[in-house]
């Protein structure tokens, strides 16, 4: 009975720590700001992210199980983990304007930063003869 309420107090502390640097951010839509074009807009976007959060949540939630079973089951491999973790956790939490307008894409499936891109394997060498 206490896991339920576990879960959802994570997913809400979660999802704060999230909103507060999305909104805190200045945009082109701070000129929309006091009118009721940006009214507008900044309440689809609370409905959007309000219907679009919980799957987003249970999908990243989802992935991080399934990536520790990744990591646990391939011999504590971190880039078989992380190939699972990065597209399930990272991506979009947040729907606002900017991704109403169409000017940010909206990402349910993460993309990792150049920095944290995962290697690629060293090419084999050329056999000779």
């Amino acid at each position: 009975m206490r896991l339920p309420i576990v879960i959802l107090f994570v997913v809400i502390t979660y999802g704060s720590m999230l909103a507060a640097p999305a909104w805190s951010q200045s945009s082109s839509a701070d000129t929309q700001q006091g009118t009721a074009n940006g009214a507008g807009m900044g309440a689809a976007a609370a409905v959007s992210t309000i219907l679009y959060f919980p799957f987003k949540a249970a999908f990243a939630i989802g992935g991080g199980l399934v990536g520790g079973l990744a990591y646990l089951f391939s011999g504590f491999s971190e880039p078989t983990a992380k190939s699972v973790w990065i597209p399930s956790m990272y991506g979009t939490y947040v729907i606002t304007p900017e991704h109403l307008n169409g000017d940010v894409p909206v990402r349910f499936l993460g993309v990792a930063a150049e920095s944290e891109a995962m290697p690629t394997p060293p090419a084999a060498p050329a056999a000779t003869n």
